[in-house]
């Protein structure tokens, strides 16, 4: 019998580990396309402080197909899911948000189009109840990747989808510090089906995603998978240049004609300083992303460092 792993990351999620295990556990033995499979649930739990961990021992006291991972420390938003996925034994693994804002109906869907062929199957957000205003700034921000990434990008996904173990191999051979799950599904992914939902409003607790944490998956994305900030800056500074250096020559000229410019020359020079200096700013930040992508790649430091492990033969 084929087994399906569900992979649930989970950070301060008390409230909603024992319904999100309720409700899999639910859909897996009364679905028909699901009933025939044997599967377990597996959280990876990136160092909650509000009791998730009190509540995950309990839920896995009492029933032998829930695991866990206890991380010693919170590892990211982006490590601790990769290093999750890449621990299970499965045939195919669903990767399941613990807020029920990923549908779990959704999971019959997803076996049905691996049965089907498909290696990887990806859940895509044609909307969401979450803020309007968020939804739309990733909108842009999926646009923009994508126009100027060197792999395709999917626009609207989160990885959230359904995963053959024929690409978790892929994802253990890659040895990433600091993987991108997103942009390793359209470099790598083949086969692969996308299959649009709605994305719900979270059943219970607080969302931990911020504007930093936006920030950090937008600058990973661009750092990984794009050129486009060090061409910009490239282009932007020859631009500046040749515009300072016509800028120049036209008011020397300007003042030969008008001698009392000579007594006020400081003005321009003073903008021309701020003008540079600023996007000079600018993009030694931007550049120094890349650095610290690189920086994090070259120490290899290990994707998480587990405190132990639950029901995990």
């Amino acid at each position: 019998m084929k087994k399906i792993t569900v992979m649930i990351p989970c950070y301060n999620e008390i409230e909603n580990v024992e319904a999100i295990t309720a409700a899999v556990i639910d859909i897996f033995e009364k679905d028909e396309t699901l009933s025939k499979y044997e599967f377990d649930v597996q959280f990876i739990d990136n160092c909650s402080v509000d009791g998730t961990r009190d509540k995950l021992e309990e839920i896995c006291a009492k029933e032998k197909r829930v695991k866990a991972i206890f991380n010693v420390k919170n590892f990211g938003q982006f490590n601790s899911p990769f290093y999750g996925m890449l621990q299970a034994k499965c045939d195919a693994l669903v990767l399941l948000c613990c807020d029920f804002q990923d549908p779990v109906d959704m999971i019959p869907k997803f076996v049905k189009e691996w049965e089907n062929g498909a290696k990887i199957v990806c859940g895509i957000k044609s909307h969401s109840k979450e803020s309007k205003l968020v939804y739309g700034l990733r909108t842009i921000y999926y646009k923009l990747i994508k126009k100027f990434s060197t792999i395709e990008q999917i626009e609207h996904f989160t990885g959230f989808g359904l995963y053959d173990n024929e690409f978790l191999d892929i994802m253990r051979r890659l040895d990433d510090p600091i993987p991108f799950l997103r942009g390793v599904v359209a470099e790598y992914g083949y086969k692969r089906k996308d299959i649009e939902y709605t994305q719900e409003k979270r059943r219970a607790g607080k969302t931990h995603n911020n504007w930093v944490s936006l920030l950090d998956a937008a600058m990973l994305s661009v750092t990984t998978y794009t050129r486009a900030g060090v061409r910009l800056a490239m282009c932007l500074g020859f631009v500046l240049s040749v515009f300072n250096i016509l800028l120049a020559l036209a008011y020397i000229i300007v003042a030969l004609f008008v001698p009392v410019l000579w007594s006020i020359w400081v003005i321009p020079i003073l903008i021309a300083i701020f003008l540079v200096g600023s996007v000079l700013m600018f993009f030694t930040g931007f550049v120094g992303e890349y650095v610290v992508a690189v920086n994090k790649r070259v120490i290899r430091r290990p994707l998480v460092v587990e405190e132990k492990r639950i029901n995990w033969d």
